[in-house]
């Protein structure tokens, strides 16, 4: 049995976010190929099909409740990636989202907003894209963390706030 997940379970699934996996399905024809039939939590009426031995997309199950915990309590201590040219900074940002590791957008989150912080002392404003960027890993790591704490996923950020070691 190749399946890594079954019907039912949460997953992070790319840059779509949570995801319930509501069926697995053989397609017959050609090529016997499983399956898993996806339902994003916070996207109503969408169905994605991913073949199961999809390998291009991450695709993990969510963390538990200890370990957004964990997480939440390092979130001080993820060091920032401070790449000034911004075309190599966009593509590892990029990269790093496609992992849909929760790690990975904290330090994204924290680097953009460090970042943001500094150039307002300088009177600069941020790069769009990486507005964009920060914009998504937060929407993916709130909706995760909305799922495990049970609340919304625009309560995450107080949530974060209150918890996090200053």
């Amino acid at each position: 049995d190749t399946l890594k997940f079954k019907i039912n379970d949460l997953i992070m699934y790319g840059t779509m976010g949570v995801c319930k996996i509501i069926d697995i399905e053989k397609e017959t024809g050609n090529n016997l190929r499983e399956y898993y039939v996806l339902s994003p939590v916070y996207s109503k009426n969408i169905v994605v099909k991913i073949p199961v031995d999809n390998e291009k997309i991450a695709m993990r199950k969510i963390h538990t409740k200890d370990e957004v915990a964990s997480l939440i309590s390092d979130m001080n201590n993820e060091i920032p990636i401070l790449v000034e040219d911004e075309k190599l900074r966009l593509q590892q940002f990029k990269s790093m989202i496609r992992t849909a590791k929760c790690e990975d957008l904290i330090t994204i989150i924290r680097s953009i907003y460090l970042d943001k912080k500094q150039r307002k002392l300088q009177g600069k404003k941020l790069y769009k894209g990486d507005e964009e960027i920060m914009h998504t890993a937060e929407k993916l790591l709130n909706e995760e963390f909305a799922i495990i704490l049970n609340i919304c996923p625009e309560e995450v950020k107080s949530y974060i706030k209150s918890h996090v070691q200053h």
